[in-house]
């Protein structure tokens, strides 16, 4: 009875099956909207969180409502024609010429639309593109599947990391996402790009393999990462926190997991940050030549996979449907070494497994020392930093 009177009830309300699709998501996983980034049945653009996101908002809505004047002006005459002078109620079709008086009308009322449309358009696009002035550069480069940040100007010079997904999350992507998700999910990195707010932030876009986009709507940025070009763009965020965006560009079969985030901060907590990252990076940098023992690079390679590997290869070493196990792989358990390092170096099966040339030479010498003496690969063998700059070339 209670089935049969919900089916009456959806039926009479004649709610489409879409919106009950995404009901049903939203209640079966408890989502919540993420500041700074989508909101649940989210119908309009993100909240802005500066100027030109502010300016492409408000041109969004007037061109909607200028299209929606349109529309009904358009088939408000079209229909209320048909019905006025319908053949049921005595109206006979005329014959006619064309009338070169509306003919010039709808031609130059169509154009001046137009025009009055495109000025405020031009305007916002002439200023999204203007990169100069900026207080802080940061070049943003796309690898198949994550982004590299390296600070090329201003506070925070010399700063460069990678950011990848966070390992949890494509963990419960891998499940299936059953049960209780995060309201980030597959949004949040192990290593978001930092930025102070209030400054002018220019952004250097380039890709290592294949084309991707960095996008963060809330900002108002889309700007494609092309190999072999450089492109630019900009932004000024005026609310300290954190912000959301992905690859919107289809970029592989890990495209889903390559999102953006974005931590807006005050100059102050800026300025620590950015003291913290140069110490870490002097603490962290290796000597190129330094010798290390089986232990230290397991122990090291370790970590490199989790962060890198374990995605696609499991942490269990298995792979999975077309990705090929490390457990027991002939590459890795060959005695030449430099097949696996040609490997990692340059991917295989045309982008299928990227290419990792964006790694340290000790963490590539780490990770495959790991993978050579981990589950049941017991090769005893040990890569060094030197191997694989030696294959680098």
């Amino acid at each position: 009875m209670i089935k049969n009177i919900s089916s009456k009830l959806v039926s009479s309300l004649r709610i489409p099956c879409i919106w009950l699709g995404a009901w049903a998501s939203t209640a079966a996983f408890a989502v919540n909207d993420l500041p700074g980034g989508p909101s649940v049945m989210e119908l309009n653009l993100q909240p802005p969180a500066t100027k030109i996101a502010e300016e492409q908002l408000w041109l969004h809505s007037a061109l909607m409502i200028v299209c929606a004047v349109i529309f009904v002006a358009v088939f408000g005459v079209m229909f209320y024609s048909i019905w006025k002078h319908r053949k049921s109620v005595g109206h006979k079709s005329a014959s006619f010429h064309e009338s070169v008086t509306i003919e010039i009308a709808w031609t130059i009322v169509p154009f001046i639309i137009v025009i009055l449309m495109a000025l405020p358009a031009t305007k916002i696009i002439v200023a999204a593109k203007d990169t100069t002035n900026a207080d802080v550069t940061v070049k943003v480069t796309g690898y198949q599947w994550k982004w590299g940040y390296d600070y090329i100007n201003g506070e925070g010079e010399g700063i460069g990391f990678l950011s990848t997904l966070n390992p949890e999350h494509r963990e419960i992507s891998n499940n299936g996402a059953k049960g209780v998700v995060p309201d980030n999910y597959l949004l949040d990195v192990d290593n978001p790009l930092v930025v102070p707010v209030n400054k002018k932030i220019r952004i250097i876009t380039t890709a290592n393999d294949v084309i991707h986009s960095f996008a963060i709507p809330a900002f108002g940025v889309k700007q494609d990462a092309i190999p072999g070009f450089v492109r630019d763009t900009w932004f000024r965020v005026e609310k300290v926190g954190t912000y959301y965006g992905d690859c919107t560009e289809l970029c592989g079969k890990e495209h889903a997991y390559m999102p953006v985030q974005v931590k807006v901060v005050s100059a102050e907590d800026y300025s620590k940050w950015v003291d913290g990252e140069k110490k870490k990076m002097a603490a962290a940098a290796d000597d190129p030549n330094k010798v290390w023992t089986l232990t230290d690079l397991v122990s090291r390679g370790a970590k490199v996979y989790t962060a890198n590997c374990a995605a696609c290869h499991q942490p269990n070493g298995k792979g999975a449907g077309p990705i090929k196990p490390l457990d027991g792989s002939p590459v890795v358990l060959d005695a030449d070494k430099n097949a696996q390092i040609k490997t990692v170096l340059q991917g295989r099966l045309n982008g299928a497994m990227p290419s990792w040339k964006a790694l340290s030479d000790t963490d590539i010498a780490a990770v495959i020392t790991y993978t050579k003496n981990n589950w049941s690969n017991k090769t005893g063998q040990v890569v060094q930093p030197t191997d694989v700059k030696a294959d680098r070339g």
